[in-house]
């Protein structure tokens, strides 16, 4: 079948363009995004993921009722690397049973990974309030991930089953 030539180019380019547009993240096997994307990552440390923009950075939230302590990673877009940044602390505003608390979270340095203070993926915060609260709505407040700024940045933490 002889096909012309400027029709070839059209067919050859919206098989490429389909090609683009399904090209996302995809991962098989994997189904329901963290943020609704269509596909989910696993959370290295058994915490829940909060997507950081469109499909480019997470935090990975862990909460540790009985230290009275949450803890906060930053990963990369599939959730498979941790991410180092500068920031000293990170600020969680959370509702709790309608209140607002104001939670830091330090960075925390890990001589095994070689991360410091200033360059870390790690970060830590403690409160009494962690260690009675079922379940609490927060926000990440003003983020720099990557050289690009984030406002805040919400999530949920659900009660343990």
């Amino acid at each position: 079948m002889n096909i012309p030539v400027a029709r070839r180019s059209w067919v050859l380019a919206l098989v490429v363009g389909v090609g683009l547009f399904g090209a996302g993240c995809s991962k098989d096997g994997e189904s329901g995004h963290a943020g609704g994307g269509g596909h989910a990552h696993e959370a290295k440390n058994g915490g829940q993921l909060v997507e950081v923009g469109e499909h480019q950075f997470n935090f990975e939230i862990l909460p540790d009722p009985a230290a009275g302590k949450l803890t906060a990673w930053v990963l990369d877009a599939h959730a498979e690397g941790y991410v180092r940044i500068a920031a000293p602390m990170i600020q969680v505003r959370a509702t709790v049973d309608g209140q607002e608390k104001v939670l830091v979270l330090a960075a925390v340095a890990n001589a095994a990974s070689g991360e410091k203070v200033g360059d870390t993926s790690q970060f830590e915060g403690s409160a009494e309030w962690l260690k009675t609260a079922k379940a609490f709505s927060g926000k990440i407040t003003g983020v720099n991930l990557g050289g690009k700024d984030f406002g805040d940045v919400a999530f949920e933490v659900k009660a343990a089953k």
